[in-house]
């Protein structure tokens, strides 16, 4: 990696719970002052890992593993795979785990550990509208106890529709420290689209990429940031009653402006955007070359 890039990627999810909270009930994640869903970082990461493991074969460090009789391993004897020395285990871990290449992580060793601060930092992630929160109820499929009638009950809670939003960089400086090669941070951006479509589980079954901004600076130590905060939706209903891509249109009037502005700085633009999601600049529908005038844009083809 040698220059710094930023990263605003957004999906949406239909009918479920794209981050439960487990100590509420496992409720989707929500500002009770702002009605905006938030999803956690870690949730974002865990889907990249997931896919770079099972769908591209790259070794991860953070990944259950289960001993012969069925016991989770621990991080120490996760990190002894690796190496049985504090300069093994480090070196072997960079060298074979993208996950601690792209977002970095506490390696506890026997007397001792390792840390390395991860080049890809997201934040957390947030809808951009409020959104209606339901609870479901439903019957089980066994009785509620032995020689009982009745069957067990069970509830849930889901959104109808949220439109979230992530804002990332790569830091060129921390990149250097564990080794991160522009071919990881292509899988990373595989990882973040792919991984979001392929997560098929059955609270996230319906999410969908919608869209995907990368901006590669050309000028050291520098980036915009707040990506996220310079988009909103132009509506056509209100929040709550958001369902799909048809019910808005994504207007990126700021953050073009913002662009324009730093032009210079900017080595090039990367983009992906699903064929539902409808872009406006000042409520004009235009394609992102057009909006992203004057800068060297390409779109990514996964």
């Amino acid at each position: 990696m040698k220059s710094r890039s930023e990263i605003l990627f957004l999906y949406d999810i239909v009918d479920n719970n794209p981050n439960g909270d487990p100590l509420d009930s496992n409720k989707p994640r929500i500002d009770e002052e702002t009605s905006i869903n938030l999803v956690t970082d870690v949730r974002l990461k865990r889907t990249i890992r997931d896919y770079l493991y099972d769908y591209k074969d790259e070794e991860i460090f953070v990944r259950e593993i289960k001993d012969d009789k069925g016991k989770v391993q621990d991080g120490k004897a996760r990190a002894a795979n690796f190496g049985k020395t504090k300069e093994e285990v480090s070196k072997n871990i960079l060298k074979q785990c993208i996950d601690v290449r792209l977002f970095g992580g506490t390696i506890p060793l026997k007397n001792d550990s390792v840390t390395f601060t991860g080049p890809v930092q997201f934040n957390m992630g947030r809808s951009l509208h409020k959104v209606s929160l339901r609870r479901i109820r439903g019957t089980g499929a066994f009785a509620s106890g032995e020689n009982k009638a009745n069957k067990t009950f069970r509830e849930e809670y889901i959104l109808s529709y949220s439109l979230i939003g992530f804002y990332g960089i790569i830091n060129e400086h921390l990149a250097e420290k564990t080794n991160l090669s522009e071919k990881d941070v292509d899988l990373l951006i595989d990882g973040i689209w792919n991984g979001t479509k392929n997560l098929i589980s059955r609270s996230k079954v319906g999410q969908l990429p919608r869209l995907l901004i990368k901006i590669n600076y050309k000028e050291e130590n520098y980036h915009i940031g707040g990506l996220l905060n310079k988009i909103k939706l132009n509506k056509k209903v209100d929040d709550e009653a958001i369902r799909s891509p048809k019910d808005y249109n994504v207007d990126l009037s700021e953050l073009s402006c913002c662009i324009e502005k730093n032009k210079e700085k900017i080595e090039s633009i990367e983009y992906i955007i699903d064929d539902e999601l409808v872009l406006s600049e000042n409520k004009q529908v235009k394609t992102l070359e057009e909006i992203m005038k004057d800068i060297k844009v390409r779109k990514i083809n996964l």
